[in-house]
């Protein structure tokens, strides 16, 4: 198996460049405009360095952490990407089933190409539903209620799509061509999935364009379009909290918090918890990393609810990063669809084993011998480090 070769995620990146026809790999690798925050998210994990612990035994270090209540056997959680189904066929499936024989959490997305039954059928352990509001408040009730009754454990719900970021690669490859289905329109983009055989024969045999099956619409499953004007047109408010509480008895994280005043707000919505995010650098460009804003939500909410952070994760050593800035736990995207671009759920299984190895391994080199241990003090920050105050 390719995958088994890959030695980082960078390895497993250029498989699926390999793999994957350029529309697919950019939907995964690209942001937004000048891509400059997204290129910043991983790059600020630079400017931090270690303070290691010598002479100090850590023969396995305890990975587990806790969160809403949940334990997880790793301090990570795959979070939710839309159109898994693109990579590989079945790919949400697959996934969840590689983080829960990992012992990892799995977040599913609302666009997905899925049934939500299905995925959950494939974990095994505890898997949370990501939830937009396309197609109106009873669409997204609806979908709550499955989710609810198929038995996912917390809702992720997304504050930070007000509308679909500029991602300037997805617009050169023809995405919107492609998707009109008008042979001469589409004919210039055809040649870069046709380079792709393989790609190409496995995603016929999943059915080709799929619709999002987890957004029920009265004439259907909501077809596989222009999800940027379904989004604006459905854009999450602080009063939907209201009503997404009562359709929803458990736990609710919101994801997209960039600020301290955002995180306060989400704790007063009743929140659980909240993502650090900026989207993985897909919305607006130009924002701080997130790892800057960590301390700032840490210092604003932390007290009230559990803070989880996602944006350029690639080592393990940026989550430990993450962990001692006051993350709970940490989400990561690109790192484990690039697996399943490459190899599909053997592909995943490898991304999560690679981050677990370096987890491990760079715990044991700091001294450190559990992930409750791991706090500010194994941390030299720049001198213009953001305050925590604001």
């Amino acid at each position: 198996m390719a995958s088994v070769r890959a030695v980082n995620i960078a390895d497993l990146r250029r498989l699926a460049q390999r793999r994957l026809p350029r529309i697919v790999f950019d939907y995964a690798d690209g942001g937004a405009e000048d891509e400059i925050t997204m290129r910043g998210n991983c790059r600020v994990f630079d400017t931090i360095t270690f303070r290691p612990r010598s002479a100090v035994r850590t023969p396995r270090p305890d990975l587990r952490t806790t969160v809403l209540g949940t334990s997880f056997d790793l301090p990570f959680l795959l979070a939710p990407i839309g159109s898994t189904r693109m990579f590989y066929p079945h790919g949400e499936a697959l996934a969840a089933a590689a983080a829960g024989a990992a012992g990892a959490g799995y977040i599913l997305s609302t666009l997905c190409g899925s049934p939500l039954e299905e995925v959950k059928a494939a974990a095994t352990r505890p898997v949370w539903y990501q939830l937009y509001l396309v197609g109106g408040h009873d669409v997204a009730r609806a979908g709550i209620e499955r989710a609810r009754k198929a038995g996912f454990s917390a809702l992720v719900v997304t504050i930070d799509t007000p509308v679909a970021g500029m991602r300037e690669r997805d617009h050169r490859n023809g995405t919107s061509e492609l998707l009109t289905r008008k042979p001469f329109t589409m004919l210039p983009y055809i040649p870069q999935l046709l380079a792709r055989p393989r790609w190409l024969a496995r995603f016929i045999g999943d059915g080709g364009l799929m619709s999002f099956p987890n957004v029920m619409l009265p004439t259907g499953p909501m077809a596989y379009a222009d999800v940027g004007s379904a989004l604006e047109q459905c854009a999450v408010s602080w009063d939907d909290f209201q009503w997404i509480r009562d359709a929803w008895k458990g736990p609710i994280v919101v994801k997209g918090v960039h600020t301290a005043d955002d995180a306060r707000r989400a704790a007063d919505a009743g929140a659980d918890g909240v993502v650090v995010s900026n989207h993985g650098g897909r919305q607006l460009d130009g924002v701080a990393p997130t790892l800057r804003v960590l301390p700032e939500v840490v210092a604003a909410v932390g007290d009230r609810l559990e803070v989880l952070f996602d944006g350029g994760i690639r080592r393990g050593s940026d989550i430990v990063k993450a962990l001692a800035l006051g993350a709970r736990a940490v989400l990561v995207g690109r790192a484990y669809i690039y697996g399943l671009g490459a190899a599909g759920g053997p592909g995943v299984a490898r991304a999560i084993d690679i981050l677990r190895a370096d987890v491990s391994r760079t715990m044991r080199l700091l001294g450190c011998g559990s992930i409750a241990e791991i706090d500010r003090s194994f941390l030299e920050l720049p001198s213009d480090w953001p305050s925590t105050s604001r």
